[in-house]
């Protein structure tokens, strides 16, 4: 089968032909009918992030398909079930068992996951949000959900428009907060107002007026950060998603006058993806995705990397 490996740090993934994965007890081989390209994988390509095992292996954690072999022990599927691959975070980090960060991922034709993160897919769901909701969407619903505790009344204010961003400000209207959005481009307010943001800003000092109940950093360049913790409310919440860059700095003043609470948020639960697949189910969240050739992986990265995507990019390998 086809995947495309990371070998080396800078350098492109290389498309190679592997072994089609056999499934040992307690696992499941599934045929990846669409996988989310996600901006950590570019920080793990430029050595932003430090992956969790040595090259060469898949990458690809945003995962959704079809059974296509069980192995022994496996009870409540069967062959031809579309399931999206979850990965689990709460109440304890699977990493472990995550696709493209513990085990080889979904940049590739078909993979080998444990039976235990599995999540059906609903009757009816696109199989590219199916995919995308692993961690695009759920992990922006957790991180303003239970990090950030959006509640009705609440102002949010999130941090970075990009594909998880759009869903932290869906999230938050529908938890009825009101939401305010921020990006360097301007181009990404249509896309948050229709998701629900009532006012965008291209300077994170503009949310001050507004006194937010919290400040979700889906960007995580650092000063995003420190800024972010200037503009929320006294007592307020700052949650911190994005991995723009290794380290951070902030005014200790500013945190401990106004008693803020900063926290960081990874991934999501298992029970989270259900909760989140039945709301695209019923249409409450629509992510946006934008397919491309499953050839045209590298050069997709490429646009993440440049900040040249709206939403999030798919391909389809096993097509």
């Amino acid at each position: 089968m086809k995947a495309f490996r990371y070998v080396s740090q800078d350098e492109p993934l290389r498309l190679e032909d592997v072994p089609d994965p056999v499934p040992e007890p307690g696992w499941v081989v599934v045929d990846v009918e669409a996988a989310g390209l996600c901006h950590s994988d570019v920080h793990v390509l430029d050595g932003t992030i430090e992956p969790s095992r040595r090259p060469p292996f898949t990458l690809g954690h945003e995962v959704a398909g079809r059974v296509s072999a069980l192995g022994e022990g496996v009870e409540g599927y069967a062959v031809g079930d579309r399931v999206a691959v979850a990965i689990i975070a709460h109440p304890e980090v699977r990493a472990d068992l995550a696709p493209g960060i513990g085990v080889d991922g979904g940049y590739a034709e078909r993979l080998a996951v444990h039976a235990s993160t599995l999540v059906p897919v609903p009757d009816g769901l696109s199989i590219l949000h199916a995919a995308v909701a692993t961690d695009s969407v759920v992990t922006a619903y957790h991180a303003v959900r239970t990090e950030a505790r959006a509640r009705p009344g609440d102002v949010i204010a999130v941090i970075g428009l990009g594909g998880l961003g759009l869903n932290g400000v869906r999230t938050a209207a529908l938890a009825g907060a009101t939401v305010h959005g921020v990006d360097i481009n301007p181009d990404t307010f249509d896309a948050a107002h229709a998701a629900g943001a009532s006012e965008c800003f291209t300077d994170i000092g503009a949310l001050a007026a507004h006194r937010p109940d919290a400040v979700v950093d889906f960007a995580g360049v650092g000063s995003t950060t420190a800024d972010a913790i200037d503009v929320v409310r006294r007592q307020g919440r700052v949650v911190l998603v994005g991995l723009g860059t290794r380290t951070t700095s902030f005014a200790n003043g500013a945190l401990v006058r106004k008693s803020v609470e900063l926290r960081g948020s990874y991934g999501a639960s298992k029970d989270e993806l259900r909760q989140v697949l039945d709301f695209i189910a019923r249409g409450r969240i629509e992510p946006a995705v934008e397919e491309i050739p499953f050839a045209d992986l590298n050069e997709g990265l490429d646009r993440i990397r440049r900040g040249d995507v709206r939403g999030r990019l798919v391909v389809r390998p096993s097509a």
